[in-house]
């Protein structure tokens, strides 16, 4: 009998991605192009039911409820499009794209359409590049 091949973690993310809305999908694949050309040690999976970014790379071990590694994921709740960085209130955003005050240190960045998403672009980036920066190697 032939062992059936689990989906890369890529490939679970673009399955799932192409079953949303036309409007939704075309706003999630925007941020997540833009989320995995910043570096090459972010990763992308399913996580909470959604789509997510990782950091790939070696790091200090740490509790794993910590979230460490987990840079940010989708949340797609009622067509509302919402990126979750769940480490966010650490990243220095001097920008002012992320957005919350939640006591577990979660920031947000809301998209509303594709043109938005091209609108915050460089200062996603910036925000990636920043919480990059606080990897404890």
């Amino acid at each position: 009998m032939a062992k059936s091949v689990k989906p890369s973690d890529a490939e679970q993310v673009a399955d799932h991605i192409s079953k949303l809305e036309p409007e939704i999908k075309e706003v999630v694949q925007s941020v997540r192009e833009i989320i995995l050309s910043v570096d090459k040690e972010i990763g992308e999976r399913i996580k909470w039911n959604n789509p997510s970014f990782y950091y790939t790379g070696k790091m200090q071990p740490f509790d794993p409820k910590e979230y460490k590694r987990e840079i940010a994921v989708f949340n797609l709740f009622k067509g509302r499009i919402m990126l979750v960085l769940p480490s966010g209130a650490k990243v220095n955003d001097q920008s002012g794209l992320l957005e919350g005050d939640y006591k577990d240190g979660r920031r947000t960045i809301v998209f509303t359409d594709v043109k938005d998403v091209q609108s915050k672009k460089e200062r996603l980036k910036g925000v990636i590049k920043e919480w990059l920066k606080m990897v404890e190697k």
